[in-house]
């Protein structure tokens, strides 16, 4: 599968690159894909969600009242869920919510998502480029050239691409990583990827272990 190389300005360079079928061709595992974003989503999580249950209310441990001749129900603290105040049934504690996935199914994931997209044509290769200074404007501009202002876009770009990364910080419908910074749900939850031209070689490379 060969793809045109594009400018900043959005123009054709006139060269082409060659995908790999074995990464941005394959048939996709919606599994593997599910398990992959299920993870991901898994670890934004902080868990430090906490409740007080009945043993950490801070209040009186007497019997409020006797056992029986109320006609009531019998209660033996002011602490018990029951009452308005108490502690909560069953409440939820600090946790972990990671898990773990093995590499080659995470590999997978990641191949099945770049095929997706490639096989939509939402896959753009980009010549590599970078501002002298991070400027908002610069990058909108970019935006702008590839018709990806209206869009969610996700760029991979280099490690020598950091001013471009600053510059997109600001804008919540466009996202900038380096090409280890690449996963299932950003690639999916992006109408466009651009790829830098000079990752495409490492992307695979990556993948294909």
């Amino acid at each position: 599968m060969k793809v045109a190389v594009l400018d900043i300005t959005g123009k054709d360079t006139g060269r082409k690159v060659e995908l790999s079928s074995e990464v941005f061709g394959i048939e996709p595992n919606d599994h593997a894909i599910y398990l992959d974003v299920k993870q991901y989503l898994a670890n934004q999580r902080q868990g430090t969600h906490k409740s007080k249950e009945r043993g950490e209310i801070t209040g009186s441990t007497r019997k409020i009242k006797k056992q029986k001749g109320t006609g009531t129900a019998r209660a033996g603290s002011i602490k018990s869920p029951v009452f308005r105040g108490g502690g909560r049934i069953f409440g939820p504690r600090p946790r972990n919510y990671s898990f773990k996935l093995n590499k080659n199914l995470k590999r997978l994931a990641r191949k099945s998502a770049l095929s997706i997209q490639a096989k939509d044509n939402n896959l753009v290769v980009i010549e590599d480029f970078n501002f002298e200074a991070p400027k908002t404007k610069e990058f909108i501009n970019v935006l702008k050239a590839l018709e990806l202002d209206t869009k969610k876009s996700l760029f991979v770009l280099g490690n020598e691409s950091n001013n471009v990364y600053l510059s997109s910080r600001n804008l919540k419908s466009s996202k900038v990583v380096e090409a280890t910074g690449v996963n299932t749900y950003n690639v999916l939850n992006a109408n466009k990827v651009v790829i830098a031209e000079s990752l495409i070689e490492s992307i695979e490379s990556n993948l294909s272990k």
